[in-house]
């Protein structure tokens, strides 16, 4: 669960115990609550996977959920989307799909005898790519300008996109019939790679004894406007973050990109992510500053997508997971300020 304070972290020094002129006012950290709990109660069993899709939303990232089909992906996309608010739109994505088709073009208008421009669906707030991985890459690539400049161009016009703007895409695993990789650059663009999973047993039970009358997606109503959750992205990315730990996240960052097993490490965009997600986690969790947890809290999310495992270290069975966390227990954490001689793991 993201996130959470350990009693060291609370110390004085850089990483200060939390007093009530560290919390955030009340107004917005009820919005937030209110906003999770109502995705909660449609998508059951998976706070955590709801939180964390708030965290990346709130450091303004994208987010990519992976998983075979038929977990709820789309689901809570669409239940993330209604208490938004906004204007929400789903890109159903095929093998025969063509960029026009996502960033829209001109068309003749036999009323008017011209050429004019439509928008395509990514002119929203939210926008679910479903299945992004079943259309071919040049379809994806039209996506990368949006992801990163908030920006589309078509027929040489760029238009600035709605703010907020968020992509939650969805796909499934690679090994799935008709199914495309994600080039490394638009993997990149994802500030995190998620997974649902599979409910729990009780969980699933409660599903299927609701039935017809589980709460669905558009039931419910919206708890902020966007330009309350351009306030609320504001104030998350306000949290202070101590140059120490600025430091910390560098140094790994800095050995996936030397590391012997991996063909390409953490981009500085990485490392940027994986700051503005361990700012957004404790925003989440009430504080205006960032401690240790929170940066190890979010790392696997933030950069085990973006590493590229060299073919012979795959093919001996190593995960990208599994060398990100052996370097985040080798590099030292920083301690609290005035004491310097202790380290924690």
């Amino acid at each position: 669960m993201i996130p959470k304070q350990s009693a060291e972290a609370g110390q004085t020094g850089v990483f200060p115990a939390v007093s009530d002129q560290d919390s955030w006012p009340e107004a917005s950290s009820q919005l937030l609550k209110l906003m999770m709990a109502k995705v909660n109660s449609v998508f059951i069993g998976k706070s955590d996977v709801v939180t964390r899709m708030f965290v990346a939303l709130l450091a303004g990232g994208h987010v990519l959920l992976e998983d075979v089909p038929g977990v709820g992906k789309t689901l809570l996309v669409r239940a993330i989307a209604r208490v938004m608010g906004g204007e929400f739109r789903r890109i159903q994505f095929t093998s025969d799909m063509l960029p026009a088709d996502v960033v829209g073009g001109l068309v003749w208008d036999g009323k008017r005898g011209e050429l004019v421009f439509r928008q395509g669906p990514l002119m929203a707030n939210v926008v679910l790519a479903d299945e992004i991985n079943r259309t071919p890459p040049r379809t994806q690539s039209a996506l990368l300008e949006a992801m990163g400049e908030r920006s589309v161009t078509a027929d040489g016009e760029t238009m600035q996109l709605p703010q907020p703007f968020m992509l939650l895409a969805t796909q499934n695993p690679l090994s799935d019939d008709g199914t495309y990789p994600l080039p490394e650059a638009q993997l990149d663009r994802f500030m995190m790679r998620l997974s649902v999973g599979y409910p729990s047993v009780e969980d699933e039970i409660s599903m299927l004894e609701n039935g017809a009358q589980r709460l669905q997606p558009e039931q419910l109503r919206p708890v902020v406007i966007p330009e309350e959750w351009l306030r609320m992205q504001r104030d998350a990315q306000s949290v202070h973050v101590h140059t120490s730990l600025l430091g910390y996240a560098v140094r790994i960052a800095g050995a996936t990109r030397s590391a012997p097993e991996l063909l390409l490490g953490a981009s500085p965009r990485a490392t940027r992510d994986w700051v503005c997600a361990a700012q957004a986690a404790a925003y989440v969790a009430g504080r205006r500053f960032v401690v240790p947890d929170d940066l190890k809290e979010t790392a696997q999310s933030v950069l085990a997508h973006r590493l590229m495992m060299k073919d012979e270290a795959a093919a001996a069975g190593l995960q990208a997971t599994e060398l990100l966390d052996r370097m985040i227990a080798a590099e030292p954490i920083p301690a609290p300020a005035g004491d310097s001689s202790r380290r924690r793991r």
